[in-house]
């Protein structure tokens, strides 16, 4: 952010941290303590936790809504513009979230090169581009219905492969790596469609999108059990997924959300097989009690999100497979100011990864190669047990953000500033 023009007055975040510094160094000299009593090094989990990025969704910065209600915040943006304005303020705050990524056609993009310089001058770049077709666009020939990657009709199928290529070129103009491809295509009776046709039909969309890939590119494939469609999903768990990946080529990676499974799946397992597949592409980061909720990061199961990185971290350290998965939080936030949440869940999720890191590694090892059950459980219990605020806190202060993100978010007056000069938003339902 040194070089880039700041949205907020960093007087008063220099304020702001000048009355929690004192508190903040005695809560990392406590850690640091106990964390040296285990032989391990806070500094060094500290500089991980420094380095860890999640990109923020472009629809997030919003209020989200349901079928049934929709409730506008005054000030939420009402452009891609406005968007980046508050992923810029989030960024400064939290230092760990420098990315936004763009969702087509949601987000009217006329000029990407212009949008590109604009959103580097606010120290912002762009993450994974996401194509839209799970939903009918007033200018668009054909519906998607029926599906639109699998559809019946090869009309229906070229719309949607053309609207995927058209994602890559603005992908490109903004400076992105990657393509995020979830299809809500599937069936809601038995014999609506039959079932191996369906994949068939993806699989051919899919070659024609990912041969459109630039050389350095990336394709996600997203899975999800249900919804929209409720009988039968085309890509509907990690195992499609993975063996789509395999099929199209190595550019092809799996993208886990962790709102798209059925409940108690053992996600951290699916991680751990798809790294070793070589075929982890990244995370989409929420969290749900019954389905795809898309609740705030860590507000249901922070054990699990733990879990999930103690997998991470085991594959980071694996040097027999490739390791570079793309983070980005994916929520709904209804009910609360978005800004507020994606700070919220940008600590969960970094507090999950540090806590992961204090796991005593060498420790683990022999209790699992004793196979002993019970110490090897409480090895990962303990390090979860810890409090790993303080390093996250001291990492986000050095990079020069704030001790208490969203403490500051609220004494900076930023959302009733912009209430003031931003136009309202609809009422009307819908998740965007």
């Amino acid at each position: 952010m040194t070089n880039s023009k700041r949205s907020l007055d960093e007087e008063l975040v220099a304020r702001h941290n000048a009355s929690r510094l004192d508190a903040l160094r005695d809560d990392y000299a406590a850690l640091s303590r106990t964390l040296e009593r285990r032989g391990i090094a806070i500094d060094a989990i500290k500089d991980k936790a420094a380095r860890l990025e999640l990109a923020l969704p472009s629809w997030g910065t919003g209020i989200g809504g349901t079928r049934f209600a929709r409730f506008p915040l005054p000030g939420e943006p009402t452009c891609f513009d406005e968007k980046l304005e508050d992923c810029a303020v989030i960024q400064e705050l939290c230092r760990i979230t420098p990315r936004v990524s763009p969702h087509f056609p949601w987000d009217k993009i006329p000029d990407p090169k212009a949008t590109r310089e604009r959103a580097q001058q606010s120290g912002i770049g762009f993450d994974a581009v996401n194509s839209n077709t799970f939903q009918d666009q007033a200018e668009q020939k054909q519906s998607y219905r029926f599906g639109s990657l699998t559809h019946t009709s090869a009309a229906v199928r070229e719309q949607a492969i053309a609207h995927n290529i058209e994602c890559i070129q603005l992908g490109r103009a903004l400076g992105s790596k990657a393509l995020t491809v979830w299809i809500g295509d599937g069936t809601n009776f038995p014999g609506q469609q039959q079932l191996g046709e369906s994949l068939d039909r993806y699989l051919g969309s899919a070659r024609v999108i990912y041969a459109a890939l630039p050389e350095d590119w990336r394709l996600f494939i997203e899975h999800k059990l249900y919804e929209p469609a409720f009988y039968s999903t085309v890509i509907s768990d990690w195992g499609t997924s993975i063996l789509a990946a395999k099929e199209l080529g190595p550019k092809a990676k799996c993208l886990v959300d962790l709102g798209h499974h059925a409940p108690n799946v053992n996600i951290e397992q699916i991680v751990a097989r798809m790294h070793a597949f070589g075929k982890l592409g990244g995370f989409h980061f929420n969290d749900s009690k019954y389905g795809d909720d898309d609740l705030d990061s860590g507000a249901i199961n922070p054990h699990q999100l733990f879990l999930v990185f103690n997998e991470l971290v085991i594959a980071e350290q694996d040097r027999r497979v490739a390791f570079d998965p793309a983070y980005m939080i994916d929520q709904s936030h209804n009910i609360t100011d978005p800004a507020e949440s994606l700070l919220s869940s940008a600590e969960a999720i970094s507090v999950a990864f540090v806590k992961a890191l204090m796991v005593d590694r060498a420790l683990l090892s022999d209790y699992q190669g004793a196979n002993d059950v019970l110490m090897a459980f409480r090895t990962l219990r303990d390090a979860y047990g810890l409090d790993a605020r303080p390093i996250v806190a001291m990492a986000r202060f050095e990079a020069g953000g704030a001790i208490d993100p969203i403490a500051a978010f609220r004494e900076s007056g930023w959302r009733a500033s912009k209430a003031s000069i931003r136009k309202p938003t609809s009422r009307a339902a819908g998740i965007v």
